[in-house]
């Protein structure tokens, strides 16, 4: 069964959330068989699937095309879908962004940043939105972590509790302090969702592919859970020792006792 916005309320506090993200219809598959409630179609596909340097690089297309595969994959899992760098840099334009990705089959969008007008916009009209604070590599300018010092500390609690006023039901805290994740999370009614912002938020979030070990490489606040890079490289090896010995194909005419015809 599909989980709504209210449902994902209903867990704070109570019930941690997991979240992982997906960009093909056989990982979403698995995803939503092990019974992981959501699952973020991020524009990191930009950076960890699609070779980019940076996710700003990532179109509307590219995440129609990736939530539709997604959507095909898990049909029975809240889908959030991120909305690209510059698509809701004001409220007409995030509509009509978000309308396109609810469309290609996501039930909810996530956007960078404290936008509360376009928040407020998509709320009025339909769509269920989820913020994002802390590190936001749309704009980040590196990738080390933010919230390190009280200005900015303070600046990231109140860029959630606006995220929050403005009617997002749920917000991605990335690459904070663990005490400061803490303190928003106390602070907010909504589920807070942590990557790399420590125990204490209502849900946890990782990418994919460095919960498989698939790349060359991880971030610091992610786990791998299996080395799916290092099988490829073995599966490649030996069937191209297979080829070149001529035992492929022949061992599996062998197997299933086919010949040439």
């Amino acid at each position: 069964m599909t989980l709504h916005e209210a449902d994902f309320l209903a867990r704070k506090g109570k019930k941690p959330i997991t979240m992982l993200t997906a960009y093909t219809c056989p990982v979403a598959r698995g995803i939503e068989a092990a019974g992981v409630p959501v699952i973020l179609v991020g524009d990191t596909v930009g950076m960890v699937e699609m070779g980019f340097e940076s996710t700003r690089d990532v179109t509307l297309e590219h995440m129609e095309y990736h939530i539709g595969a997604v959507r095909r994959g898990a049909p029975n899992t809240h889908i959030i879908g991120d909305l690209p760098y510059l698509t809701d840099a004001e409220p007409h334009i995030a509509l009509t962004s978000a309308r396109r990705l609810i469309a290609a089959g996501a039930n909810s969008i996530k956007l960078e940043g404290p936008k509360d007008e376009v928040i407020r916009h998509l709320v009025a009209n339909g769509i269920p939105v989820v913020g994002h604070t802390g590190l936001t590599p749309q704009t980040a300018t590196s990738f080390k972590k933010v919230g390190t010092n009280d200005a900015d500390a303070q600046r990231i609690l109140e860029e959630a509790k606006r995220i929050e006023s403005a009617g997002a039901f749920m917000v991605v805290l990335e690459h904070i302090p663990y005490a400061l994740a803490d303190v928003i999370t106390r602070a907010l009614s909504i589920p807070t969702i942590g990557i790399g912002a420590g125990p204490d938020c209502d849900g946890q979030v990782l990418v994919i592919n460095d919960a498989l070990g698939l790349g060359d490489y991880w971030p610091p606040f992610s786990k791998q859970y299996a080395h799916v890079s290092d099988t490829i490289l073995k599966v490649a090896r030996d069937f191209t020792a297979e080829v070149e010995s001529l035992e492929f194909p022949n061992n599996i005419i062998q197997l299933t006792g086919t010949g040439r015809r």
